[in-house]
């Protein structure tokens, strides 16, 4: 099936907007044929101002013909303009639309998708591929269309008052045209896709930079400690000379041959001339030197055009990888779950391009309101159990359930508004603090989302800010501590009231103070609900109803605190090491 051009599938994006994109190229088009006009009455002008020479006062129709000149070139102008605003109108619903699109698709796309492609990367293809598309729309078509009439109209003018010097002037042209044509061919093409790969990493790798850039400040280190974002640098600085490098001769030649028409025109001049020189001809040398710079212009408009293209392909094809992306299957029958518990069977799960499975076999059975900690070495496949229980992902062997129902038998919605996750890093819009509380419930009124604030321990926060629960985060220098940005986060949970809660390192950029509001807080929350536990602090778990082991994606071991800490297994020797770390302390020797 042969697929549709890029054209023909940015019209369908505008919508009844597209034809405002083919009025432009009309338009454009007119203005190409009426801005060769004037140049007709200064031939005119030139002519009668050669025929009376040195008799100058006999002039006649002089200012006739300029002031012809002038109206065409104005009304050429206003055509283009016209041209310009029908086609600045559909690039920027073009635009919208392929943004709204991909971003209603990234929102059916698995929990996790976010995780394994990188926020930075995602912006970038949403933001800077769309908008490619309007520079594409809004001036290059309407250029092209005006630069394919030009040589129409220039071929006439051209040929029509001195076929031999017209044909003289397209020599360098013709030149000029092939080398264009190597430079935007296939080999462009793909300079293009290498091009945008290398900006993307550059991009994704600076998104981690600057997050990780209060760590690198803390231990005094540079932007070597970030060594894959200062290899991108690297890279796209050896990508960037070597292809500046392979252009550098087709370009001067082209530079060359296209400003250097009026040359062969005089060097012909001279030939023909050799046994004398007439008044027409004169007059007509006079004529394509001055025309002739509108072929470089038009040239220049054919080649950007034809680079923009490949531009807007690549954009197309990284919309195209996000849009082809399968979201996760929605069942025909939805379920119900009976109440909160949760079980996993025989599951096992592996990432995308992984060697190994994160997950292997797991099988565990949570009762409704039960307090369940994970725990166990970095890496070990804790946070992938439990966003597998949200749906992040959907498991390859094995089901995971949720009140006796499959996951993938849910609701996605319902789903939602029986699992709420706490994560390590909560994030805050830059909008109010009632709004970011509201996000869990956008019914919600203002005493029902001041209750969960107070729940949550933030009245001090509230306390301490210019306008209370009014105040926007991340405005005129209003910005909160990890710890405060946890604890409203934790209200906009409150708020969504979700009977399954998961909390996922939820206390691990809390200082001291704010790790005891964030524990009073959670204490609340976790009333009645059951609750999946993420914990590398061994003393936030001590208290919960079972603690679950995992290494290497398998279940070590479970039971309780009390249970694991006398046995001899993994859970004992963390507690060991993690007891003697408390214990640890600077000692320091006065002189």
């Amino acid at each position: 099936m042969k697929k549709e051009s890029n054209l023909k599938r940015l019209l369908e994006y505008a919508g009844s907007y597209k034809y405002l994109t083919i009025a432009s190229w009309i338009f454009s088009a007119l203005s190409a044929l009426v801005a060769l006009l004037p140049f007709v009455y200064i031939w005119k002008v030139i002519k009668e101002v050669l025929d009376v020479a040195p008799n100058y006062g006999d002039v006649q129709a002089l200012s006739h013909n300029g002031c012809m000149a002038v109206v065409f070139a104005v009304a050429a102008i206003l055509i283009y303009i016209a041209a310009l605003i029908c086609s600045h109108l559909a690039a920027f619903r073009v635009q919208a639309n392929m943004r709204t699109k991909a971003m209603h698709h990234i929102v059916t796309l698995p929990m996790g998708f976010m995780d394994s492609i990188g926020s930075g990367k995602v912006r970038k293809i949403v933001y800077e591929s769309s908008a490619a598309t309007e520079t594409y729309l809004a001036h290059q078509l309407p250029d092209k269309a005006n630069a394919l009439a030009t040589p129409v109209g220039l071929i006439v003018l051209l040929l029509v008052f001195d076929w031999r010097l017209g044909l003289l002037s397209l020599l360098p042209v013709a030149a000029a045209f092939v080398i264009m044509s190597v430079m935007t061919g296939k080999q462009m093409r793909k300079k293009m896709e290498e091009y945008n790969n290398a900006l993307g990493q550059m991009a994704g790798e600076a998104v981690e930079y600057v997050r990780g850039i209060s760590v690198v400040k803390t231990f005094g280190q540079s932007v070597f400690s970030f060594r894959r974002f200062k290899e991108a640098i690297d890279n796209y600085e050896k990508w960037v000379i070597a292809y500046t490098k392979d252009l550098r001769f087709p370009m001067m030649c082209y530079t060359t041959l296209v400003n250097g028409i009026f040359a062969v025109l005089v060097a012909a001049a001279l030939v023909m001339t050799s046994g004398g020189v007439t008044n027409e001809f004169l007059l007509n040398l006079m004529y394509y030197i001055i025309i002739t710079p509108i072929i470089t212009l038009t040239l220049t408009k054919i080649m950007y055009a034809s680079e923009n293209k490949l531009i807007v392909a690549d954009a197309m094809s990284r919309i195209d990888s996000i849009l082809e992306m399968e979201p996760l299957p929605e069942t025909d029958h939805p379920k119900h779950p009976k109440d909160n518990s949760v079980e996993l069977s025989g599951v096992s799960f592996r990432y995308k391009d992984a060697e190994r499975n994160a997950l292997e076999n797991i099988s565990l059975t949570i009762r409704p309101g039960e307090h369940v900690a994970f725990v166990g070495p970095s890496g070990g496949g804790k946070t992938t159990l439990a966003s597998i229980v949200a749906r992040f992902w959907d498991v390859r062997e094995g089901s995971v359930k949720i009140g006796g129902v499959n996951v993938k038998d849910i609701p996605k919605e319902e789903l939602m508004d029986t699992v709420s996750f706490v994560f390590q890093d909560s994030k805050l819009l830059k909008t109010s603090i009632l709004e970011n509380v509201r996000m869990a419930k956008p019914d919600a009124s203002r005493d029902e989302i001041l209750k969960a604030l107070h729940d949550a321990q933030c009245d001090d926060i509230l306390e301490k800010l210019p306008k209370g629960v009014d105040t926007v985060v991340g405005a005129k220098g209003v910005y909160l501590s990890g710890g405060e940005q946890q604890r409203i986060s934790i209200a906009r949970v409150m708020l969504k009231n979700a009977p399954i809660l998961i909390l996922d390192e939820a206390t691990a950029f809390a200082d001291p103070d704010n790790e005891a509001n964030v524990q009073a807080a959670f204490s609340v929350l976790a009333k009645g609900k059951t609750v999946l536990m993420i914990a590398h602090r061994l003393s936030t778990v001590t208290g919960t109803d079972r603690i679950v082991v995992i290494k290497d994606g398998k279940i070590e071991d479970t039971g309780t605190h009390d249970q694991l800490k006398d046995k001899d297994g993994l859970y004992a020797e963390m507690w060991k090491q993690y007891n003697k770390a408390a214990k640890w302390k600077v000692g320091v020797s006065n002189a």
